[in-house]
């Protein structure tokens, strides 16, 4: 009796291993590491905001300075140039923040929605590109046409089409001047914020060299993409899953490598919601084939459209798909249309060839 009381204990231990097996494995919801840089990120960008508005200065003819900010965590300073990309990841805010877990992502060979398909093909087409040579010392260009929605009212003010010329800084290490843009005329520098000892390369400055650094493995890279995004409750209404997929939007309409480039696509292709648009169009009304993705939470709609023979990015389109304070259903937020991409040697400088992509 007494050795038979003995071995309960380790019994019991070797059941509950057991039946440990069995169960699924706790899904991972936070890095505690990545949680404390994040916080401590847009505490940091608050406090910046805050300081510009209650110092901005005056230049010598008495007109407010402009000051072009670092752009935010969905939106990098190639995007910044065009603003579609600030627009299509601005916090707009629905029903309220969704309370749900995170949604499992499909493994490779299963179907996320009806662009996963498409998605695959993209991201061959990708791979088939040309690998560029970019120096450090040199710059990534990018012409555009845009329209945009002005949100500073409360409400979407749609403004005129119009062309917007970006050339990012290529440059290691963290850096305060981080390119020139050119619109209506005016050529501005592209400045990290006010405070800031510079913006590294990272997804806030994606360039080039740190792009391809960027996991090749779709699963991999999706992964590392949602750790950097904010959660749902951080976006203010907008899902997760939209947050990462306006994430990766956010990059495709740049220089990226072939191989980085279709490991986005494949990526893509894994979130749940993304599926064909085929009306879909960018900003000069050129028509391909479209993926789109539709957030219950903010009320809106992202769409990519390629072209259909070479399936490259033609342009991005978001807008309203409910009424909100920002407008009515259908309300226009973001159009664009890629015009040429390239390397130069100096900003403001035009490539050799202005053939549109």
């Amino acid at each position: 009796m007494t050795n038979h009381h003995a071995r309960r204990p380790q019994a019991r231990r070797t059941d509950a291993a057991e039946i440990a097996t069995l169960l699924p494995a706790p899904a991972e919801w936070d890095v505690p590491g990545e949680r404390h840089l994040h916080h401590k990120e847009r505490l940091m960008r608050q406090i910046d905001r805050d300081h510009s508005r209650t110092s901005a200065r005056t230049d010598s003819g008495g007109r407010a300075s402009r000051r072009l900010l670092r752009p935010a965590v969905m939106a990098p300073v190639a995007a910044l140039a065009v603003g579609a990309a600030i627009l299509t990841s601005v916090t707009i805010t629905g029903g309220g923040p969704s309370t749900a877990g995170p949604s499992r992502h499909p493994a490779a060979g299963e179907s996320a929605g009806t662009g996963s398909a498409l998605l695959v093909q993209v991201s061959r087409a990708a791979l088939e590109n040309d690998e560029v040579a970019v120096r450090d010392d040199q710059f990534t260009y990018r012409r555009a046409t845009v329209r945009e929605a002005d949100l500073t009212s409360g409400k979407a003010v749609v403004g005129p089409l119009r062309t917007v010329e970006s050339w990012a800084s290529q440059k290691q290490g963290p850096q305060r001047r981080l390119g020139v843009v050119r619109t209506d005329g005016e050529t501005l520098p592209v400045n990290a914020e006010l405070g800031d000892d510079g913006t590294p390369p990272g997804l806030g400055r994606p360039t080039y060299r740190w792009l391809a650094t960027l996991p090749a493995d779709p699963d991999e890279l999706l992964a590392y993409l949602e750790a950097k995004t904010p959660k749902t409750a951080e976006v203010k209404g907008q899902g997760h899953d939209q947050a990462a997929f306006e994430q990766i939007g956010s990059i495709i309409n740049q220089v990226v490598p072939p191989r980085t480039a279709a490991a986005l696509y494949q990526a893509a292709a894994r979130i749940p919601g993304v599926e064909e648009a085929p009306r879909a169009h960018d900003a000069i009304g050129r028509r391909g084939v479209g993926i789109a993705r539709e957030d219950a939470a903010s009320g809106t709609r992202t769409e990519w459209v390629f072209d259909k023979d070479g399936l490259t990015l033609l342009g991005t389109r978001s807008y309203l798909v409910k009424n909100t304070a920002y407008g009515k259903k259908g309300t226009l937020l973001s159009s664009t249309a890629e015009l040429q991409h390239a390397v130069v040697d100096t900003p403001g400088q035009a490539p050799v060839s202005r053939r549109d992509s």
